[in-house]
């Protein structure tokens, strides 16, 4: 028993670092790519795509499933929960604040789906992919952030967090709008009855949690068999969440957010990453090399393209100032840390080629590669400037 306070302690420590969460993402996307190229790899792969025993909801058959539609519902929570506290009242809520984060954002997307698509320009069957290198994964961003050091401005990690939740949200509408198919209009109805109920909910100004928290499970399992993907209904269960705070300077959108970040990002990330980074890396050998080279480039020219581009531009034009006491070669750092996808490109991956697992093979050695090319430049760059402050 003597030893709970320690570890209590430790792990307040832990929940409350910035870097650890990409930090323990990156171990375990190692060990998925380790295990990927050793003799366990065909153990491994089974764990995870083989048929469970029982299962509570049939379109779940599969522990990968459960983690890639279910645990990753909760992530997409979490990040609507925080797209809607940032809208009310955060970076995104002032006008002359949010305008070089959303360009940045939108330039950031656009141009990776650019470079992708033009280098995959001849291969009809692989443009479904252009929405892989579009995506920044924000823990894995900011661990390399913090382990960049302490001499670089405050005004980075506030713009890179803007950037990355205006880009999650384009994430959340690509997802939507471009990778849904053979909806059940059944479903759908419920889903929109669920939801209605939820906003009702809301605006009857009920604070308990109970009331979202069963919704949400509701509106999952609707969303689920509606042919749209489960996880948008994450974020639409949270946009339902009232942000208003009482007297305590507290709210239920706070205290959903507060109880499931540490399990969002040392929990439901890190296994996303052990069941899906995972690739042996010589099993294609002699297929195309087409799909990685377009994922790769995207991630690394077309995000710090988009991305210092759109700064550099608005800066010249007036229509925004760089964040403040920011040097070029740090904000070239930071586009460059935008580039690393990994955990929101390896679920679109997945997405865009649902019936072609050796794509999907395909697609995680670019994201692999782009992910950490862009993580190690930046590092760099970032590392340099900081000393010199």
């Amino acid at each position: 028993m003597a030893g709970l306070p320690d570890f209590s302690r430790f792990w307040h420590r832990l929940s409350h670092n910035e870097a650890a969460p990409g930090i323990v993402l990156m171990v375990c996307a190692a060990i998925a790519l380790v295990i990927a190229n050793s003799p366990l790899a065909d153990g491994w792969h089974d764990l995870f795509h083989h048929a469970l025993p029982w299962t509570p909801v049939a379109k779940l058959d599969t522990l990968h499933l459960w983690i890639n539609d279910a645990l990753m519902a909760v992530f997409f929570f979490v990040v609507g929960l925080e797209i809607k506290r940032e809208i009310l009242a955060g970076e995104l809520s002032d006008p002359r604040r949010r305008r070089l984060p959303v360009l940045a954002a939108v330039a950031g997307m656009a141009i990776p789906a650019i470079v992708y698509l033009v280098v995959a320009a001849g291969e009809p069957a692989l443009h479904r992919g252009w929405a892989i290198p579009s995506a920044t994964d924000i823990a894995f961003a900011l661990g390399v952030l913090a382990l960049a050091g302490k001499g670089l401005p405050p005004s980075l990690r506030l713009f890179l967090l803007t950037v990355a939740i205006v880009d999650d949200l384009g994430a959340v509408l690509v997802i939507a709008f471009f990778y849904t198919s053979g909806l059940d209009l059944t479903w759908l109805g419920v889903a929109a009855a669920i939801f209605a109920a939820l906003v009702i909910v809301n605006r009857l100004g009920i604070r308990a949690l109970a009331p979202y928290i069963v919704g949400a499970i509701a509106l999952w399992y609707a969303v689920l068999h509606s042919g749209i993907h489960a996880t948008i209904a994450g974020v639409l269960a949270a946009l339902t969440v009232p942000l208003a705070l009482n007297r305590k300077h507290d709210s239920p959108l706070l205290r959903l957010e507060h109880a499931l970040v540490a399990p969002n990002g040392f929990v439901i990330v890190p296994l996303f990453g052990l069941a899906n980074a995972g690739v042996a890396l010589g099993a294609n050998g002699g297929g195309s090399h087409t799909l990685p080279l377009a994922i790769g480039l995207g991630l690394v020219i077309g995000k710090q393209a988009g991305i210092l581009g759109s700064i550099v531009l608005a800066e010249r034009t007036g229509l925004a100032r760089r964040p403040e006491g920011a040097s070029l070669r740090q904000l070239w750092g930071l586009a460059l840390l935008c580039g690393i996808g990994f955990t929101m490109s390896l679920f679109i991956a997945g997405l865009a080629f649902p019936y072609a697992p050796a794509l999907v093979e395909e697609a995680k050695i670019g994201i692999l590669g782009g992910s950490v090319v862009s993580a190690l430049a930046g590092l760099v760059l970032l590392r340099g400037s900081a000393k010199a402050n």
